[in-house]
């Protein structure tokens, strides 16, 4: 069972560090009453591109942070 823990407790601290890292990386979703007022358009399709780096990076947060909590999960239990 030691094994286990240890194997475990890196993989969250490495999904940690990851998952701070890749939400850093993202851009801003709103620019604040500054970005709304000051005349920045940005339409629907420039801004939600199924292929763009943001969409990329929103998805790769949402499975690192799923493996994060399963192994939390796993780890509180053994």
């Amino acid at each position: 069972m030691g094994t286990a823990k240890i194997v475990l407790s890196v993989i969250v601290v490495i999904t940690a560090l990851l998952l701070v890292a890749i939400v850093l990386l993202q851009t801003g979703k709103s620019a604040g009453l500054s970005g709304s007022l000051g005349g920045s358009f940005d339409t629907y399709l420039g801004k939600n591109k199924a292929g763009s780096a943001d969409a990329k990076l929103a998805r790769l947060t949402k499975w690192v942070a799923f493996v994060f909590m399963i192994a939390v999960l796993v780890l509180n239990l053994i």
